[in-house]
């Protein structure tokens, strides 16, 4: 009953109609659930102690009088009157004089007689009805009558929606699906649980249907089974051979222009494919477009044509395109597509312009197959462009350096050679992290070009590079040069843009992000080669936005960026990242670790992605340890280890701050601390101003308050909101002002930073103790445990403090915490750089302050287990 909560409110408001006829028409089409709403509803009422009867009208059945009702009545007899009068009185009789329920299953198919019951059923006020209908069948006037007389009530049963296709699928399945795979059955099935119950059962016995990371995932191309194509064969009814060319032609090319398709079909076949409920016909901005009223009614069709018909029917097609559709980028692709597997002769201009417009359009993986054709009917250096751009986007290692190769043995001019070079530096850099090598390479071209355009392009890739790096201020100021250079190519421009949004973003020039990601943007969307860098460009731009503080404006570019980015390999799990970081940023614990562990399923077998899988690893350890799922957190922190990716050491203090939080929430405080000032002190050697922030930031909300003066320096010169309100807090921290504190939380939770906000009102209930002020301490409590809350139940020192004040040291609070986390005496001495005398003392101490003469006993004080 998924998903249908308010069709049984419906149902049983229907049901329960007190005086006259009642009962409910649930009408829909074939799959949609009418059935199992109607057993449900019997269920309950024979749970109920009600009198209950069964009723299935068939086919097979319809030729006969009362057929639908054989096995339940004994009645014969010429006079039809007569005949109806005993089945009522028949039926009614098992009731035994109470209230009796009869469901009527697929009352569309009922014979006159039957109906006629039906109909006379509906009259008796002791007989409750529950009748389903295929909606586009013809009915009996009897069964129409019944709600058009207002006997029943009609209810529409709709299909499921994207989100009860999630839950129903989770609820089968035993565990959460991948959005992307519930959108992907969802649109497919549009909503119909019988044809969603077949694709599960055979994607599952496939194998594509399996869990990663504790994720399903649907991957691959769906195979349809022989019990699903006999559902969808069956709605489809029989297909004379002129609907069979429509919907076919159809099943190869939708969606076609109305006037084409009639070119290619006859008006007549097309006009009763559309009656017959085969093909809809929608107007857009380009006239009336048709296409296949399921998207399943092409999946079978598709199976059942030849291969030298479908051949014949996508040339005829792509020649058709080829008359119409001139200038339309989207129809030269499917054109080109249409071309690959029919009787044409290739076209290699034609091949070569679609996968370069493939590649804007981030499907990668088409153009990969249209490029790869484009090579082999003469296409040159720019379709062999085009198959290396697809395949760095794709993340596919080997195959790249292969084909690389092969794109330099095609150069022939300096342009082409700088682009190979370019391609060869982004390869070495990011997907295989050998940044040595993409230095040493990028030199080798720089000392080779004369033509000072070729040289602003190898700066512009130097750029991306010396960002990644961390080297900011050398990246801002090449990507400035670069973009500066008239007449740069999209390509160069995009990798500009990139290096120099990731160096502001760095340097805390927030002002000048906006403008840059919006050139990087739109060189991006024309370039073909390398239009996937928009996702990387729209990352670094939330990443600075985070680090600013300007939470709200990075999630709007995220779920921007997941909107556009739809179709770009692993679209879903790279955008899923940004969008998680932003979320996590805002305090939504469980939406960034929801969307984290999505994406980290998706990713396997992918490598490091191009440094996105190892940010996606960053934030994980983060939300997790936050989260206090410890053993989650140190899974998560052992794997960020291991995939630390050399071209990415401008995130070196994220990665020493995911250690500080993993250790915060052990209970080493101190040891987070730490951490937390060794990232401030890379991030400052490196100009990273504005990590450095986020940096001491973090050290704050832990308690340190001796950043105050370095914070306030910082933030007249790192733009956003975050570095004012950290350096406030820094400094209502170390004056140990309660009011002050509360201000500052105030203050963080207007940003949306909730997760310091709660932060700062726990350190306030901590200064207002220590002040013995009871009342102001308790109502800030109350406010950082509201806001921890909204966090989703977030655990930080400050707040596991706020919430269990007890009369102990910070550092026998560190120590009683780290022991009730199960580690011994040595490891917390080893952890802290005390002797485990010292350990010893803290805990004999703490245990005489609480009564407590156990670690048990000592972590229940705490609310640890």
């Amino acid at each position: 009953m998924t998903g249908r909560v308010e069709e049984l409110r419906s149902i049983g408001q229907a049901t329960r109609r007190p005086g006259g006829s009642k009962g409910v028409v649930l009408a829909g089409a074939s799959g949609v659930g009418k059935t199992r709403l109607a057993q449900e509803v019997l269920a309950k009422a024979a749970a109920q102690g009600i009198a209950t009867r069964w009723v299935v009208a068939t086919a097979s059945a319809r030729g006969l009088p009362l057929g639908a009702f054989a096995g339940l009545l004994a009645t014969a007899g010429d006079d039809p009157a007569e005949v109806l009068r005993h089945g009522v009185d028949s039926l009614l009789s098992r009731a035994g004089g109470g209230e009796l329920m009869v469901a009527v299953d697929d009352a569309h198919l009922l014979d006159e007689l039957s109906a006629l019951l039906v109909h006379q059923l509906a009259l008796h006020k002791a007989v409750t009805l529950v009748v389903t209908v295929r909606t586009g069948e013809p009915v009996a006037d009897a069964v129409s009558a019944l709600w058009k007389d207002g006997y029943l009530t009609r209810l529409d049963v709709p299909p499921l929606s994207e989100p009860d296709t999630a839950a129903l699928l989770t609820a089968v399945l035993g565990g959460p699906v991948d959005s992307g795979s519930v959108a992907r059955m969802s649109a497919l099935t549009r909503g119909n649980a019988l044809y969603l119950r077949h694709l599960v059962a055979g994607e599952l016995e496939a194998g594509r249907l399996h869990m990663v990371g504790g994720v399903w995932r649907w991957s691959g191309d769906l195979a349809i089974t022989p019990g699903l194509a006999e559902l969808v064969e069956a709605r489809m009814g029989r297909l004379s051979k002129r609907v069979r060319d429509v919907v076919d032609v159809l099943a190869l090319g939708e969606p076609l222009d109305a006037g084409l398709l009639t070119r290619l079909a006859a008006a007549s076949a097309v006009e009763e494919a559309e009656t017959r409920g085969l093909v809809s016909v929608e107007r857009d901005d380009r006239g009336l477009r048709t296409r296949l009223a399921h998207p399943l009614y092409g999946e079978v069709r598709r199976a059942n044509i030849g291969t030298l018909r479908g051949r014949r029917l996508r040339g005829r097609i792509a020649t058709a395109l080829a008359e119409t559709a001139a200038g339309n980028p989207d129809e030269m692709l499917r054109r080109a597509v249409l071309s690959l597997d029919s009787d044409l002769e290739p076209d290699p201009a034609l091949l070569t312009a679609a996968a370069g417009y493939a590649v804007q359009l981030f499907d990668l993986l088409l153009a990969e197959r249209v490029g790869r054709a484009a090579v082999a009917a003469g296409g040159g250096f720019q379709a062999q462009m085009t198959v290396v751009a697809a395949l760095n986007g794709l993340c596919r290692y080997e195959e790249v350096e292969v084909e690389l190769t092969a794109l330099t043995a095609l150069a022939g001019t300096d342009t082409e050679r700088v682009r190979a070079t370019v391609a060869q530096v982004h390869y070495l850099m990011w997907l295989v992290g050998r940044p040595a090598e993409a230095t040493a390479a990028l030199d080798t071209a720089e000392e080779k070009v004369r033509e000072e355009a070729a040289r602003m392009q190898l700066v512009a890739v130097r750029a991306y590079l010396e960002a990644g790096l961390g080297h900011p201020v050398r990246a801002a100021q090449a990507g400035a040069t670069a973009l500066a250079w008239p007449g740069l190519p999209d390509e160069s421009a995009t990798l500009a843009s990139c290096g120099l949004v990731a160096a502001l973003a760095a340097l805390g020039r927030i002002d000048e992000l906006g403008p840059a990601a919006a050139t990087g943007r739109a060189a991006a969307a024309r370039s073909p080669e390398l239009a996937f860098l928009g996702v990387p460009l729209a990352g670094w731009q939330v990443h600075g936005l985070r680090l600013a503080g300007h939470l709200r404006e990075a999630l709007a570019v995220a779920l921007e960026c997941r909107e556009a980015a739809t179709e770009v390999a692993f679209a879903g799990e790279l955008t899923n990242i940004l969008v998680a970081e932003a979320e996590l940023a805002l305090g939504h614990l469980a939406t960034a670790v929801h969307l984290l562990r999505e994406a980290r399923a998706g990713l396997t077998g992918a490598g490091n992605a191009g440094g996105f899988l190892y940010f996606c690893l960053l934030t994980t350890t983060r939300a997790l340890a936050l989260s206090g799922d410890l053993v989650a957190a140190r899974r998560s922190l052992s794997e960020l280890e291991a995939q630390q990716h050399p071209t990415l050491l401008v995130l070196q203090p994220e990665l020493l701050l995911a250690r500080a939080w993993f250790a915060a929430a052990e209970g080493a405080v101190s040891e987070a601390v730490a951490l937390a000032h060794e990232a401030a002190e890379i991030a400052a050697s490196r100009g990273q101003l504005a990590h450095e922030v986020l940096a001491l930031h973090a050290a704050v909300c832990l308690g340190d308050g001796s950043v105050a003066d370095r914070l306030a320096d910082l933030a007249t010169r790192v733009g956003g909101p975050r570095a004012l309100a950290a350096a406030a807090q820094a400094a209502a921290l170390a004056a140990d002002d309660g009011d002050a504190l509360l201000a500052c939380s105030a203050r963080l939770e207007q940003l949306g930073d909730l997760l310091a906000a709660a932060d700062s009102a726990a350190q306030a209930a901590a200064a207002y103790a220590r002040h013995d002020q009871i009342g102001p301490s308790k109502a800030a409590a109350a406010r950082a445990h509201r806001l921890a809350q909204v966090c989703d139940g977030a655990r930080t020192p400050a707040l596991a403090a706020a919430a269990r004040p007890l009369p102990l040291t910070a550092r026998e609070r560190e120590i009683v915490t780290m022991a009730a986390h199960g580690l011994s005496n040595r490891e917390i001495a080893d952890r802290l750089v005390v002797s485990v005398r010292t350990v010893e003392g803290h805990l004999y101490r703490a245990g005489a302050k609480l009564g407590a003469s156990s670690r048990t006993e000592l972590a229940a004080l705490i609310h640890y287990d």
